[in-house]
C-alpha cells in the first residue's frame, strides 16, 4: 500500500491536471490553468511518495515532496477558486482566509518547530494583512481583478519558498520519516519555510472549501430565512453589519433550503453543480484534516486522505455536466458526445431572488460561475 495508494493518487491527479489543461487550451479561463497547476503539484507530491515507497527516500525526493505537496498544492487550488468566482463577492471570504492564515502564522511563531524564524512571521502577517485589505476593497468596489491580488499572495509565497529551499542545508541523511509509519515528516526544514505551509494551506484549503459551499448555495433552490445585502450603495454602517451577518445568513439559508434541494433531487431537477460542489468541498476538507494530523505527528491516514481527496475532487469535476460543453479526447478534435446545458434557476418556489447572491439571478453573474 505504501506504493499502490500514492501511485494511484498521483495518476488520478495527473489525469485531472491534463483534463483541466485541455479545458484551458480550448476556453482560456484562468481558473482552469491555475487548478491544473495545483493538481500537477498534487500529482508530483504523491508521485514522490510512491517512488520513495518503492526505492526509499533521498534528499531530492524529500525536498520536492515538501514544496509541491506540503507548501504549494492547497494554495494553488484555492487560487483557482478565486479566479472562478472573480465576479462575485467571494473576495470577502478569500480576504478573510488570507488574513486568518497570516494571523495563524504569527501566533504559532514561538513553537519549537519554528525556532529561528526571527521576524519572518511578522513579515508574513503584515503581507497577508495588506493583501487581504486590498482584496476586500477591490471586492467592495465590484472590481473583478481582485484575484490578481490573491495571485500575488500565492505566487509570492511560492517564490519565497523556492528561495528558502535553495539556501537550506539539510542534515544527513537529507530526509526524515515517521519511524512507525514510514511517512515523510517536515522536521528537517527551517521554521521560515515551515511557516509557509499554514500561510498557503489555511488560505487555499479554506478558500477551496468555502468556494464550493458558496457555489452550492448559489445553484440550489433557496428559502431566504435570514435576509442580508452586500450592496455597496447602502450606508456604511449597514454594509458593515450585513458583512458580519452574511456568513451566518448564508449558512442559515442553506440549511433552510435543503428540503427544496432534496425535492428537486427527487424530481431530477437539481442543478448538477450542487452535488458537484458538495463533492469538491468534501474532497478539499479530507486531506486538510489528514495533513493537519500529520503536522501533529499522526501520519497513519496521510496517504489515504490524499487519495480520498483527489477521488472526490475528480468526482465533483465529472458530476458537473456543465464542465463539458462537449465530451472529447483531450488535446484532439475527436468529439465523443455533447453534454446537456444547464442554467441556475432565476427564482425558487418560495422567495424572490436574493439581490446579493451571484450566479443564478442575472446573466452576467451566471457567466461568472458558469463561464462555458
Amino acid at each position: 500500500m505504501t506504493v499502490l495508494l500514492p501511485a494511484t493518487t498521483s495518476l488520478l491527479a495527473l489525469l485531472f491536471a491534463v483534463l483541466l489543461l485541455d479545458q484551458w487550451r480550448e476556453r482560456r479561463h484562468g481558473f482552469q490553468l491555475v487548478w491544473a497547476i495545483g493538481m500537477l503539484f498534487y500529482a508530483i507530491a504523491a508521485g514522490c511518495e510512491a517512488i520513495a515507497g518503492a526505492n526509499g527516500w533521498n534528499e531530492a525526493l524529500y525536498r520536492t515532496w515538501y514544496l509541491t505537496g506540503a507548501v504549494w498544492t492547497a494554495g494553488w487550488l484555492g487560487l483557482g477558486t478565486a479566479f472562478l468566482l472573480a465576479r462575485t463577492r467571494f473576495g470577502y471570504a478569500f480576504a478573510t482566509c488570507l488574513f486568518l492564515a497570516g494571523l495563524f502564522t504569527f501566533l504559532v511563531r514561538n513553537k519549537p518547530e519554528y525556532a529561528g524564524a526571527g521576524s519572518v512571521p511578522l513579515l508574513y502577517f503584515v503581507a497577508a494583512g495588506v493583501l487581504a485589505l486590498a482584496i476586500a476593497i477591490e471586492t467592495y468596489f465590484q472590481n473583478d481583478r481582485w484575484p490578481r491580488l490573491a495571485a500575488a499572495a500565492v505566487v509570492g509565497a511560492t517564490l519565497v519558498s523556492v528561495a528558502i529551499m535553495a539556501i537550506t542545508v539539510l542534515p544527513a541523511p537529507g530526509w526524515a520519516v515517521d519511524p512507525n509509519t514510514g511517512q515523510p515528516v517536515a522536521t528537517l526544514f527551517p521554521g521560515t519555510l515551515r511557516l509557509l505551509t499554514p500561510f498557503l494551506n489555511v488560505t487555499g484549503a479554506f478558500a477551496l472549501v468555502l468556494g464550493a459551499i458558496f457555489s452550492t448555495y448559489v445553484f440550489m433552490p433557496k428559502r431566504r430565512v435570514l435576509p442580508y445585502s452586500l450592496d455597496p450603495r447602502q450606508p456604511g454602517d449597514e454594509f458593515l453589519f450585513n458583512l458580519l451577518v452574511a456568513p451566518v445568513a448564508i449558512v442559515v439559508n442553506l440549511v433552510a433550503s435543503l428540503p427544496l434541494a432534496f425535492g428537486d433531487l427527487a424530481r431530477g431537477r437539481l442543478h448538477s453543480r450542487v452535488p458537484a460542489t458538495i463533492l469538491i468541498a468534501i474532497g478539499a476538507f479530507i486531506p486538510t484534516i489528514t495533513d493537519s494530523l500529520n503536522r501533529f505527528g499522526s501520519t497513519e491516514l496521510f496517504q489515504l486522505g490524499k487519495f480520498l481527496g483527489v477521488v472526490l475532487l475528480f468526482a465533483g469535476f465529472l458530476v458537473s455536466v456543465e464542465v463539458f460543453r462537449e465530451v472529447r479526447v483531450p488535446f484532439t478534435s475527436i468529439r465523443l458526445g455533447t453534454a446537456r446545458r444547464e442554467r441556475a434557476r432565476r427564482r425558487d418556489q418560495t422567495v424572490a431572488p436574493e439581490p446579493d447572491a451571484p450566479g443564478p439571478f442575472d446573466e452576467r453573474r451566471t457567466e461568472a460561475l458558469d463561464p462555458h
